[in-house]
C-alpha cells in the first residue's frame, strides 16, 4: 500500500477530516482530525477507522496501523501543550 491509498480510504469515508499518514509498504501511522469523533471516546474511534481497512488488514496488504483520532479541539489542546513545553 502507499500513503496516499491510506488516505484515500479515510477521505472517502470522512471527507472533512484533515489526515496525516507516515510509514510505508504495509506499517503506517494515520493522524486524523475530524469533528466526526465528537462524543466518540478513544476505542470507538479506533474500531471505526480500523473497520475501514478490514480487507486490507485480512488479506495481509497491511500489517500495522497506529491511528491517533482526534477532535480539532483536542489537536488544537495539544499543540498548545506542546507549545508551552517548549517555551520552558
Amino acid at each position: 500500500m502507499l500513503t496516499s491509498d491510506v488516505e484515500a480510504i479515510v477521505q472517502s469515508a470522512l471527507p472533512d477530516a484533515q489526515i496525516d499518514v507516515s510509514g510505508e509498504e504495509c506499517s503506517f501511522t494515520l493522524a486524523i482530525i475530524s469533528d466526526t469523533f465528537e462524543g466518540q471516546n478513544l476505542m470507538q474511534r479506533q474500531k471505526g477507522i480500523l473497520t475501514l481497512f478490514e480487507q486490507q488488514l485480512k488479506s495481509g496488504q497491511l500489517h500495522a496501523l497506529t491511528i491517533k483520532a482526534y477532535t480539532p479541539a483536542q489537536f488544537a489542546e495539544l499543540q498548545d501543550t506542546y507549545l508551552v513545553q517548549l517555551e520552558c
